[in-house]
């Protein structure tokens, strides 16, 4: 299996050529597959759904997710 070839770093990743950001590519239909990557580490991919991911969102900001030092 190839993985996506279509990777955005996320805007609060800065300007520059920096290793430490989030990237996310998606797999179009007829489900919706989303990667996630760090790109100092780009092998290592984490597949969700939009909706998984969403839910992992709200409860950040709803600090319900306790934040990792």
């Amino acid at each position: 299996m190839t993985g996506p070839d279509n990777w955005q770093k996320s805007s609060f990743s800065g300007g520059g050529d920096g290793n430490n950001c989030l990237e996310l590519a998606s797999t179009p239909a007829p489900a919706t597959t989303l990667h996630l990557r760090e790109s100092d580490t780009p092998t290592t991919v984490l597949t969700t759904t939009p909706t998984a991911l969403a839910h992992l969102l709200a409860g950040i900001r709803a600090h319900a997710v306790p934040a990792q030092a």
